[in-house]
């Protein structure tokens, strides 16, 4: 019978369970045929369709029903549109050791 390893169980329900990483980029015209942008804010999307999202400075927090509502929300200014950048999930979750307070 083969040993039981328990920081692999660990490690596959974070996988299994982990929310989805995103970022909501935002792009602008700074003059006539030149875009801008950049990114706004950080997001997490959850297996139940709900996101918490964080601004790229920190300052304010948003619980969202979905990832697309912030699109929405950092794209309600006339001339600037908010798209979702999806990062891959991750293969490979590891231990790692907690630094000392």
């Amino acid at each position: 019978m083969a040993d039981f390893d328990f920081d692999q169980e660990l490690r596959d329900l974070a996988l299994d369970q982990a929310p989805r990483v995103f970022a909501v980029a935002v792009q602008y015209e700074v003059e006539p045929g030149a875009l801008d942008g950049e990114i706004a804010a950080w997001g997490l999307a959850y297996e139940d369709g709900s996101a918490h999202v964080v601004t790229a400075n920190g300052r304010h927090r948003l619980s969202l029903t979905s990832p697309e509502r912030a699109t929405w929300w950092f794209g309600r200014e006339k001339g600037i549109t908010a798209r979702i950048v999806w990062f891959a999930a991750p293969s490979a979750p590891a231990f790692e050791r907690a630094e000392a307070a």
